[in-house]
């Protein structure tokens, strides 16, 4: 349309120009003449026409390569948004399982510590013994004689009071077991509530009446933990 357009605006422009040489060469124009110049005439709108073919096509071509790149950046930008929209979706999701998994996991510890309060809530069983830290003087025998560090013969007892305190002592292997509930008990941690145990390996001490120190295996140094008897209900 453009071209047909630029033709006829040419064929206009020319027609005036064509009027005066025929005006002017009338007298000497021949039919021959006549017919040269209409043909020249016709050979330069056919180069314009051509050439205006030629930009036109080179114009619109250029048009339609910028609209198809165009398009392909809208195209590519609406992939990237739905893209983008399905990863903050699947992040959403994500979000959402972890805070269930957080939730029960609260819930569930909550619940434990329900359980472990209630627990600690339950009332000990009441027992007829006198108080652990107050030991009768009828039941705390006499400790024997601490023996010097530099006798032969002699191990060192540490007691591991259940308030962290730690004490230590002297006795000869030779001594009796006994003096270690008595040593217990002078500290007031009577033995009807309270036991001794080795710390490693772990195992409740247990005496007999003749038994010495070495006879119930303290040969040399030990710590021994004052532990809580199990009431039975």
């Amino acid at each position: 349309m453009a071209s047909r357009g630029v033709v006829g605006v040419f064929l206009l422009a020319a027609l005036p120009l064509l009027c005066l040489e025929l005006r002017r060469g009338i007298p000497d124009l021949g039919i021959k003449d006549l017919i040269l110049l209409c043909g020249r005439i016709f050979l330069l709108l056919t180069l314009l026409t051509l050439i205006i073919s030629v930009t036109t096509s080179w114009v619109n071509s250029f048009k339609s390569s910028q609209v198809y790149l165009k398009e392909e950046e809208e195209k590519n930008e609406k992939r990237q948004k739905l893209v983008r929209k399905k990863q903050q979706e699947a992040q959403g999701e994500k979000g959402d399982e972890d805070l269930v998994l957080e939730s029960e996991s609260q819930t569930s510890s909550e619940t434990a510590n329900r359980e472990a309060a209630k627990r600690r809530n339950l009332p000990k069983p009441v027992t007829k013994s006198p108080p652990a830290e107050q030991p009768t003087q009828k039941e705390v025998l006499d400790l024997p004689e601490e023996p010097p560090e530099i006798a032969e013969e002699v191990v060192t007892v540490a007691l591991r009071c259940r308030s962290g305190r730690v004490l230590r002592r002297r006795f000869f292997k030779s001594c009796s077991s006994q003096v270690l509930f008595d040593w217990m008990m002078k500290i007031g941690y009577h033995t009807s509530l309270y036991s001794l145990s080795t710390s490693f390996p772990r195992r409740t001490l247990e005496v007999e009446r003749g038994w010495s120190l070495q006879d119930v295996g303290i040969t040399v140094d030990t710590v021994l933990n004052v532990e809580e008897k199990e009431q039975s209900s």
